[in-house]
């Protein structure tokens, strides 16, 4: 199967179970299974698509393992002797962070799931001190005397029918619950949460916690760290934006954004969109001391400056001119209807504006619909630079 799957990478895989259901010997379903699912890792994994010896697993958990951006981050946070992956899944992660450390444990508890990772990561972990271990990861610990130095879990995110969850205390497993016990079990824990995840309930949730890292990926939030490490110092929040082999990293804390006091302005020759991740971290006020810009609104997360913000982290927009949102104008500045919009703080969201100016996504301008510091709304047109 694996020389048909080689040869048929590229093909549609539901062509391939119409034309090749007869060709004996071959689990023709299997096979143009696995063809979907490395078409789906090119993107997210692609040194492991190009791997012609591994295997794939179902959607569901393709779709919930980490990419290899995201993973080769978290194997950049930790390194020692021993790592436990207590909800191992397609490995991804087990294999990344696994990487830093001389004994690994994985432990799994759905069938299908394990016998991959006993066909896979002896391959990938070949120098490491391997452990497969088919279990239920809270059970393990309750049972073994041992302490790692790094514990990781990815807890599952679908309910009972399918729905998307990401309340800490909704997963499987339930960390909060059991939040003693994996202090207990390791000198240093590693969570990844869902991008829904509420950051400062995951704080009061977990105490104790040290860091808490929000990974976004071409401007996209990936993935929640929670990070334990014993250290009992104030909790840090680091935004991270990975784009290729670039990374961004905005850091601070809770109580540097509770107290910092910035400006507010008009929009000025230049307006700043932080990335995802800053935003999603909650770094609202701090984001604007540390770079030196001022704030649209108290709820605008726009920032604006007369001065080209150098190494920014985020989009930066040179301000053309403030614009009436009016059709006929906007249909002489836009006669094909193609212009970006964003929409901070506005009662139009992006696509409402859109369908109600009859605007489509495209062009090289971008309409930036705002609230600003007198309470009033406006438009902004403005070209990204």
């Amino acid at each position: 199967m694996k020389q048909f799957v080689q040869d048929h990478l590229d093909e549609d895989p539901a062509q391939l179970l119409l034309r090749h259901k007869g060709i004996p010997g071959l689990d023709i379903k299997a096979a143009a299974r696995q063809i979907a699912m490395r078409q789906k890792a090119r993107q997210k994994l692609p040194s492991w698509s190009a791997n012609p010896s591994l295997i794939f697993p179902p959607a569901l958990s393709m779709e919930q393992c980490s990419s290899e951006a995201t993973a080769r981050y978290k194997s950049s946070l930790f390194q020692g002797n021993t790592f436990i992956d207590l909800t191992g899944g397609f490995g991804v992660d087990t294999v990344y962070l696994g990487e830093n450390f001389t004994q690994v444990t994985y432990i799994e508890q759905q069938d299908e799931l394990v016998e991959l990772a006993r066909h896979n990561l002896p391959q990938l972990l070949n120098n490491r001190q391997l452990r497969i271990i088919h279990q239920d990861g809270i059970a393990f610990l309750h049972q073994t005397r041992e302490q790692f130095d790094l514990l990781f879990l990815d807890p599952a995110r679908r309910g009972k029918g399918n729905q998307k969850l990401y309340r800490l205390q909704d997963l499987e497993p339930d960390v909060v619950e059991n939040w003693d016990l994996l202090q207990k079990k390791a000198v240093n824990i590693l969570i990844k949460g869902s991008p829904m995840l509420d950051i400062s309930m995951a704080g009061r949730e977990l105490p104790g916690l040290s860091e808490i890292h929000v990974l976004s990926v071409k401007n996209e939030v990936r993935e929640l760290l929670l990070l334990y490490n014993g250290s009992h110092q104030p909790l840090k929040i680091r935004a991270v934006e990975i784009n290729g082999q670039d990374q961004s990293v905005f850091s601070f804390s809770p109580e540097e954004e509770l107290n910092a006091a910035p400006v507010f302005s008009f929009p000025q020759k230049y307006l700043v969109i932080p990335y995802a991740g800053i935003l999603k971290a909650g770094a609202f006020k701090s984001f604007a001391v540390r770079q030196g810009l001022a704030k649209l609104h108290h709820h605008t997360h726009v920032y604006t400056t007369d001065q080209f913000p150098k190494a920014v982290p985020g989009r930066v927009f040179e301000v053309l001119e403030e614009i009436k949102a009016d059709k006929k104008l906007l249909k002489k500045l836009y006669p094909e209807g193609l212009a970006h919009v964003i929409s901070r703080n506005h009662p139009l969201k992006a696509d409402a504006f859109k369908k109600k100016f009859r605007l489509r996504e495209g062009g090289d301008e971008f309409l930036l619909a705002v609230t600003v510091m007198n309470g009033k709304t406006g438009v902004w047109r403005c070209r990204m630079v």
